[in-house]
């Protein structure tokens, strides 16, 4: 289970999924930088278990990205997290020395954070690999 990989892999479709990229500045980050504008979005937790069978070995993973946002309501959020679906959702990604079996979202949640000007946009995707 290479979770590097598969973050590499993440960020190379999400910022290279022009209409997200385009709309978040190309703002796609691990560490965000200070002072960084918003909107944008962090590759976020990622949790692996082994995924193996009679014949393959493999990694069943949950990843979460976040988006950040200071629009006045959820709208921005929630367009950039459809962004984000629609950049990933049953998408052959291209993992390291790994084959896709499968990648779907599982979860979207929006929120408002603790000091009342961010958005806070929650997506987790279940991402299925096999070694390859």
């Amino acid at each position: 289970m290479n979770q590097w990989s598969i973050q590499e892999a993440i960020f190379a479709r999400l910022s290279g999924y022009t209409p997200l990229a385009g709309r978040v500045g190309g703002r796609i980050y691990d560490a965000v930088p200070q002072n960084t504008e918003f909107p944008y979005v962090v590759i976020g937790e990622d949790d692996s278990t082994a995924y193996d069978d009679d014949v393959n070995l493999g990694a069943d993973t949950d990843l979460t990205l976040h988006v950040w946002s200071r629009h006045e309501g959820r709208k921005e959020a929630k367009e950039i997290l459809q962004l984000i679906y629609d950049a990933l959702s049953r998408y052959p990604l291209a993992v390291t020395g790994a084959h896709t079996v499968l990648l779907d979202a599982e979860y979207q949640n929006t929120l408002l954070d603790p000091d009342g000007l961010t958005r806070h946009g929650v997506i987790r995707f279940r991402l299925l690999t096999t070694h390859s």
